[in-house]
């Protein structure tokens, strides 16, 4: 039985038709054959290696959910993690210092959901301070001392990026400075700096001395740089997920090839030990990885990539660079479905109406209803389904005495609740627009 609280995330996510951030592996379905691959790369990350790995699935095969899922588990290993949203406005990919900015607004820890940037620092100087104590030279109530001598090991610490970018750690020290000195807004200021973030005031700059905002090459020193205070502060990595890349195959040809070759890049330096405690996770579609718009326009980046999926799905290879996650079946999705009913059941005031007017036949015949409505595309039912299924049903059996979906309950979609994709299969009227999935 899962814990009040992470049962309501997980239900209040569903109703609204999103995925949880957190508890995923309460109704996770199908992946176990990645598991002890995975595992394998958690670990080499952790002993300061590095990992790249895309994840290809058509819409509604559980991307989103399945790197969710892999970044809650590398949490509880102690990793931070972060996902980016890959944006033709908000977050393109050929900006790096822009992808940077973003992963730094989202990094999450086991014990901060979001914005975890300003504990981790603070937690890796606590870290300094007790090693400098644990030397025993210096009295703990000497506090010029101790910032001096945490400085100095701060140096040391950050050797290799001060020798490429120097301003990480004169922040780094600056946001101390100001910190010891009670000097809050400037502190706030040098932290998101740090952080990526522009507007900073001139005068936060000249307090630890820099200039200007990180610029694209900027951004993958300053990683650097990240990655050495995580591993410090006690935690073994980070996992960081660029989430639908697919979407730069609607850019500019321009902005396309400099977006495939900032890609190429990240790639190229995770595999040359640049970034120690860095797996990297893209997700996309087949189309983005095979058609003439994606990764296919760079010749490199396709060599990389390149995985076989001519045999049998059943032998892919969870260690390759590249996996294929599965389309969602009518059985999988009434399994999805059962394990979501069965979250709701605990802690519900109406656990045994719900086990008897939300049984396993009632979820299927759910299920293949919300299907049908799509043309028969199961792979696109997911989302919608367990939508319908926690705020028409469920909640209803919950909160309504004499409520029964048989009698009281009729199946609607409408366009406005409805993604593209799926107002797209939803319009399939005609039967040849169906495609079957056999």
């Amino acid at each position: 039985m899962i814990s009040p609280r992470r049962r309501e995330e997980i239900i209040d996510a569903l109703r609204r038709g999103t995925v949880p951030q957190n508890s995923l592996d309460a109704f996770a379905v199908g992946l176990d054959h990645f598991e002890p691959a995975l595992k394998e790369e958690l670990e080499k990350v952790a002993s300061s290696g590095g990992v790249f790995k895309a994840v290809r699935g058509e819409y509604g095969c559980g991307k989103t959910f399945f790197s969710r899922w892999l970044a809650d588990q590398a949490r509880k290993q102690g990793f931070a993690s972060a996902e980016v949203q890959v944006s033709e406005t908000e977050t393109p990919l050929h900006r790096l210092e822009t992808v940077y900015r973003r992963l730094m607004e989202r990094l999450s820890t086991a014990g901060t959901p979001q914005g975890a940037w300003r504990n981790i620092v603070d937690g890796w100087f606590y870290a300094l301070e007790e090693d400098v104590l644990s030397e025993g030279q210096i009295d703990e109530a000497d506090q010029q001392a101790l910032l001096e001598r945490t400085n100095e090991l701060l140096e040391q610490r950050l050797a290799k990026v001060t020798d490429i970018t120097p301003t990480f750690s004169s922040a780094l020290r600056g946001y101390r400075r100001a910190q010891v000195a009670g000097e809050r807004a400037i502190a706030d200021g040098i932290l998101a700096w740090l952080a990526g973030q522009p507007n900073v005031s001139a005068s936060a700059k000249r307090y630890c001395g820099v200039k200007g905002d990180i610029d694209h090459f900027g951004a993958l020193s300053f990683l650097q740089g990240v990655l050495t205070v995580l591993r410090d502060s006690g935690h073994p990595g980070l996992l960081l997920i660029l989430d639908e890349v697919e979407t730069i195959q609607r850019v500019r040809s321009d902005v396309r090839d400099k977006s495939l070759n900032a890609l190429r890049q990240l790639i190229d330096e995770v595999d040359s030990g640049r970034f120690p405690g860095l797996y990297l996770l893209v997700t996309g579609t087949p189309a983005f990885y095979e058609g003439p718009q994606g990764i296919q326009r760079l010749e490199p980046l396709a060599q990389r990539l390149h995985v076989d999926f001519q045999t049998d799905a059943r032998f892919d290879n969870p260690r390759a660079p590249q996996i294929r996650l599965p389309a969602f079946s009518l059985e999988r999705l009434c399994l999805v479905g059962c394990k979501v009913r069965d979250i709701y059941q605990q802690h519900a005031q109406a656990s045994e109406r719900i086990a008897e007017l939300c049984d396993d036949s009632y979820v299927q015949e759910l299920a293949q209803a919300v299907a049908g409505k799509l043309g028969g595309k199961v792979g696109v039912a997911p989302r919608i389904f367990l939508k319908k299924l926690v705020a028409d049903i469920l909640d209803r059996i919950d909160q309504f005495d004499d409520f029964k979906p048989h009698e009281h309950y009729t199946l609607t979609m409408t366009d406005s609740e409805l993604t593209t994709v799926e107002r797209q299969a939803a319009g399939a009227t005609d039967i040849d627009q169906i495609e079957l999935e056999l």
